[in-house]
């Protein structure tokens, strides 16, 4: 049986080189994003770190922005309804991430005198906060050491080190090893590492068409020095057209866009015609005169887009099974709310 080549992590010159380089290009080309700023509040970066999960920068931002004008603490989100949470989350994908940022700021609220706490451990405990995001809100909000992994960061630590295209498809015990050995023990220049290398995977060592010229350390690349082999597996991205994802969002899309309780059927019949609805189908008098008035846009827009994906009837129970399932919506006598 063959045996897997031993495990090698790059010495001390190597490492501190990299440190220098990736810090150095980070602190000239950093983007000026505002939970980076000095005055950007622990909660601030919490919340940015919810949103970015799986979502680019350019989206989140006017989001980020609304929500902290409208709730700039955990104890002004948690003070309203789980609902609007859900609707200010707007289009960012995964709604559910919006509930479970709602229920960590009832949790900071009830258990910590409504400040995020800064122990990993206790940020942890918080509804919808992993591994992941405990250590990147210890970091980013309140400059403690810890090991951020995230894919950004593992894919230049692949490239850098291992000379692999790609990191693995699911992070490996190697590469926790890896990133943990990179990590520099001065605290300040820690925070700096887990900034500047997450930044050079997002804006460089992209995982299509990395921009080496630009890279920093492209002299010292091992994926490069090898000749930029290619990726053992090939990344498959998520679709999206005609999946559940797609038409869940679509039904979302119209809740919010309603603010007042709508008939189940605008949601589940496609046959219904918002110009022209069935006798038996009545809408709340808010619903009427948003309808009828120029601010409706929204919300006949979003209808019209639902209507549109002609999706079959199986999957429309489907999807509204699921999402009253997931607390994302609610229904009281066929009538549905976030």
């Amino acid at each position: 049986m063959r045996k897997n080549a031993p495990e090698t992590l790059p010495n001390h010159n190597t490492i501190e080189r990299a440190h220098h380089l990736i810090n150095n290009w980070f602190i000239a080309n950093a983007r000026d994003l505002p939970w980076r700023r000095a005055e950007c509040s622990p909660w601030g970066v919490m919340v940015s770190e919810f949103m970015l999960q799986q979502t680019p920068v350019k989206r989140v931002l006017p989001v980020w922005e609304e929500w902290m004008r409208r709730w700039p603490t955990p104890a002004d989100l948690a003070g309203e309804e789980p609902g609007e949470a859900v609707r200010a989350w707007g289009r960012l994908g995964y709604p559910r991430r919006a509930q479970r940022l709602h229920n960590a700021a009832r949790a900071i609220v009830e258990e910590h005198t409504g400040e995020v706490p800064a122990d990993y451990d206790q940020l942890l405990a918080l509804p919808g906060v992993g591994s992941y995001t405990a250590a990147a809100i210890s970091v980013f909000a309140f400059g403690r050491r810890a090991t951020v992994i995230d894919t950004n960061i593992r894919r230049v630590h692949a490239r850098l080190f291992s000379a692999k295209a790609l990191p693995s498809k699911s992070l490996t015990a190697a590469e926790t090893r890896l990133a943990e050995a990179l990590m520099p023990n001065d605290l300040g220049e820690s925070v700096l590492w887990n900034e500047s290398v997450m930044e050079l995977g997002a804006l460089i060592c992209t995982a299509k068409n990395p921009e080496c010229d630009l890279c920093p350390v492209r002299d010292m690349c091992a994926w490069r020095a090898a000749g930029c082999p290619e990726a053992e597996y090939t990344p498959v991205g998520q679709s999206w057209a005609g999946t559940d994802r797609q038409l869940r969002g679509a039904m979302m899309a119209v809740v919010r866009a309603a603010h007042s309780p709508i008939p189940r059927a605008l949601l589940t019949d496609m046959s219904v015609d918002i110009a022209h609805l069935p006798a038996h189908i009545v809408l709340d008098s808010d619903v009427v005169q948003l309808l009828d008035s120029d601010a409706g846009e929204q919300l006949r827009r979003s209808i019209a887009q639902l209507r549109a994906l002609g999706s079959a009837q199986e999957q429309i129970d489907r999807c509204y099974t699921s999402l009253l399932a997931d607390s994302l919506i609610r229904e009281t006598n066929t009538l549905v709310s976030l």
